[in-house]
């Protein structure tokens, strides 16, 4: 069998005491997120990963979670082209923070995070973030 890579994470919006501001940003991230490609089109992100919720009450109280999931065939080589696509899912939306986890049968599980420098992101910004990531390693004693 071959080596099997699993991609999750999610996306957070920002609180705001605006209820017209909240729902256009959610608004707008629903339609880039709907203009993901889909099916056998996606060779990286798809619409099939991505997941929200949207009902006030219902997960949702203040801040917009997008949550994403997906496994890969040894994604790890083609790495780079997973996060610049991810970025440039990133300009798109509405976001503050985001963080990606990956784990790989080969090497271990990493951690990667970005935040946006001014404590968010619209989709007219360039995208200036602060990113850090991190390994899991096995510890042996």
């Amino acid at each position: 069998m071959e080596s099997e890579s699993l991609v999750y994470g999610c996306i957070r919006d920002w609180p705001s005491a605006d209820p017209e501001q909240r729902r256009l940003r959610r608004a707008s991230n629903r339609r880039e997120l709907d203009a993901l490609p889909q099916g056998d089109a996606w060779p990286f992100l798809g619409r099939e990963m991505f997941s929200f919720c949207e009902t006030p009450g219902q997960g949702l109280y203040q801040t917009q979670l997008i949550h994403f999931g997906a496994s890969y065939l040894a994604v790890e080589y083609e790495w780079k082209l997973w996060v610049e696509q991810f970025e440039a899912l990133l300009r798109r939306l509405y976001w503050a923070s985001a963080v990606v986890h990956l784990e790989t049968e080969l090497n271990g599980t990493h951690t990667f995070r970005w935040e946006s420098e001014k404590g968010f992101h619209s989709p007219q910004d360039s995208l200036r973030v602060r990113c850090a990531w991190e390994r899991e390693g096995n510890l042996h004693g």
